[in-house]
Formats: C-alpha cells, sequence, structure tokens
C-alpha cells in the first residue's frame, strides 16, 4: 500500500510536469487492440482484464483522462488540462464490448472505439486467421512454398510466434482481399477451423454508442491506405464512416489510419480524404504527444506494453518526453 501511493506521488509529479496543459498542452493517447479474459502466449501484445483494470485504474488516480474528440478540441483551444490522456482501440474486436467496457464504465473512464466495419457481425481480420492457423497446427516441417511464404519447422511456442510474424509481415502490404485470401488457404493447409467470433456485433457498436463511448472511422476492409489507388483509399475512407453514422445514429469525428505509421502506411495526401469524408480529426500509430502545432489529422498515439504497472506508469511519462516526430510527416 505504501509503495502504490509512492508510486501514484511520483507519477504524479512527473506527469505533471512532462504532460502539460493550457497554451503548452501535451496530449497523450494510448492505443489497444485486444482485452484478453486470460493471458495468451501468442497475443502478448494484449493485456487480460487484471492488468487492463490496473492499468485504468492508475490513469483514473493520476491522469485526466478525457474522451478523444473533446481532448482535441481543448488541446486546439488551449485548454487542456495537465496529465491529459486518451484511450483508444482499434479494429473493433468482441472483447472491446464484452470485456474492456465494463471496466471502463465502472471506472468512469471513456473510450474511443475505432472500427473497421467490413468486420463486424462475424468477420475476420487476416492476422487473426492467421494467428489462429499457427495456434492449431501440427509441430513439423511446414511448407509454404506455394504462396511465395518459405519453409518453416514449428517445434514450439517461440517457432509459431516466429511464423506469425513471418506470415502477417510478409502479407500486409497486399491488396485486403488477397490477404484473406491467403490467411484462408494457411489454415485449409493444416484443416484447421477459424474461430468467427472475434469481431463486434452490430448491436454491440450500438451498446457502446449506449455507454457513452465514442466510434470512430476506421476504413472498412482495414487497408494499407498507401497501397491502394486513391478512389479506393477515398472509397474506404468514406463508406466506413457512413456505415459506422447510420449503425449508431450519430456522427462520426475521429479517424484512425490502418496500420498508421506516417510516410508507410499512410502519406500526405490521405489525410485531405479524412477531411474531405468529414472527420475533424485523425489519429496515426507515430509514438508521443500532441500539442497546438500538431497537424490534428496527424495526432500521435502509442501502445502501453508494459504489464508491470510501475513500468507502465514509467512509460507513461516517457511517452510525453518523445519528439513530435509525426509532425512534419
Amino acid at each position: 500500500m505504501i509503495l502504490d501511493r509512492l508510486l501514484v506521488r511520483a507519477v504524479s509529479a512527473f506527469a505533471g510536469a512532462v504532460l502539460r496543459g493550457g497554451p503548452r498542452g501535451r496530449l497523450s493517447i494510448l492505443l489497444y487492440h485486444r482485452v484478453l479474459a486470460a493471458p495468451d502466449p501468442l497475443l502478448g501484445g494484449d493485456p487480460d482484464t487484471n492488468t487492463f483494470r490496473a492499468q485504468m485504474a492508475l490513469l483514473k488516480n493520476i491522469f485526466n483522462v478525457l474522451p478523444l474528440s473533446e481532448a482535441i478540441e481543448r488541446l486546439q483551444s488551449s485548454s487542456l488540462p495537465a496529465r491529459a490522456v486518451c484511450v483508444s482501440f482499434d479494429d473493433g474486436y468482441r472483447d472491446n464490448a464484452e470485456l474492456a467496457l465494463p471496466i471502463l464504465s465502472e471506472l468512469g473512464v471513456p473510450g474511443t472505439f475505432f472500427i473497421a466495419t467490413g468486420y463486424l457481425d462475424n468477420g475476420r481480420m487476416f492476422n487473426d486467421s492467421v494467428i489462429e492457423a499457427v495456434r492449431q497446427a501440427p509441430e513439423g516441417n511446414v511448407d509454404l512454398t506455394a504462396l511465395q511464404l518459405g519453409r518453416h519447422t514449428i517445434t514450439d511456442l517461440e517457432s509459431r510466434k516466429r511464423l506469425i510474424r513471418h506470415v502477417i509481415e510478409s502479407i500486409k502490404y497486399r491488396r485486403s482481399d488477397e490477404r484473406a485470401r491467403v490467411a484462408e488457404q494457411i489454415a485449409e493447409h493444416w484443416g484447421v477451423n477459424l474461430p468467427n467470433n472475434l469481431m463486434m456485433s452490430s448491436q454491440q457498436v450500438r451498446e457502446l454508442t449506449a455507454a457513452g463511448m465514442e466510434i470512430g472511422g476506421h476504413t472498412v476492409t482495414h487497408p494499407i491506405l498507401a497501397e491502394v489507388p486513391d478512389g479506393e483509399a477515398e472509397r474506404e475512407i468514406r463508406q466506413g464512416r457512413e456505415e459506422l453514422a447510420a449503425l449508431t445514429g450519430q456522427p462520426l469525428k475521429v479517424f484512425a489510419y490502418p496500420n498508421g505509421k506516417p510516410g508507410t502506411d499512410y502519406f500526405p495526401r490521405h489525410p485531405a480524404m479524412v477531411e474531405k469524408a468529414g472527420f475533424a480529426a485523425a489519429v496515426s500509430t507515430a509514438w508521443g504527444v500532441s500539442t497546438r502545432e500538431t497537424h490534428r489529422y496527424r495526432l500521435a498515439r502509442f501502445t502501453p506494453w508494459d504489464r508491470e504497472l510501475p513500468r507502465f506508469a514509467l512509460r507513461m511519462v516517457q511517452n510525453g518526453l518523445r519528439p513530435l516526430r509525426n509532425a512534419a510527416q
């Protein structure tokens, strides 16, 4: 208990000095994907409910957690409070509604959920197809040369992780339909059954809205915008917004670039497309904080990988010191 109090005092002091408010305000936006019922060794970047609850409780005790749209407006108007933080989720996983939402609601922490509409109601993203196929694959030699993915050997957990990383990185920048096709062929290679309950239902999106959470656009099929023709990129951005607005009955204000790395996953022309579609701001995956000088369609976000609470708190402070490299992208 004494250690907890000391941690809160120390982090609060450092965070107040780093994440300033007012005209020199600095906004820190956290990025999550999934919240798991129990730790999963193949999903090491995603927290379980105990870890997530502890992180949200720390944010509630130390930081000023704001709805994203409000925080962006206050950042631009120089009225952002010190230690300002936002919590966001990408893609639209079912566990966001079933596991994360109850924790957020209980603690009074607002969240923004960026949803790719093409996977709602029993859809599945290509990366999850890969993960679940490799999870169920038998040990032994793996010949994926017919898919231009090489030969591999599965012997243990680490070899499964390596194979998952290799496949996802190899096909990530292909067209959405081709990524899905290759991922399905990998599952067929082992004859495994893939789950159809990973993503939210339309009703769960409505439940998030009813609970006071913000919904943001994330395209339809989660393409890497830099890899598709401009007309297709514009359609994905616009259609995703229209579908979510129709589903929730509310206009969408914020957008998240799929994958989100400036200069690699989206280019300077894409923020104009996002603005044209009717969004007021957009977030990337460039780490760091945002200030009044940061382009409102290129806001920074970071993922808090640390599971131990003191390290998580330290990471929050460290992120506030990161240079704003995304501002010029």
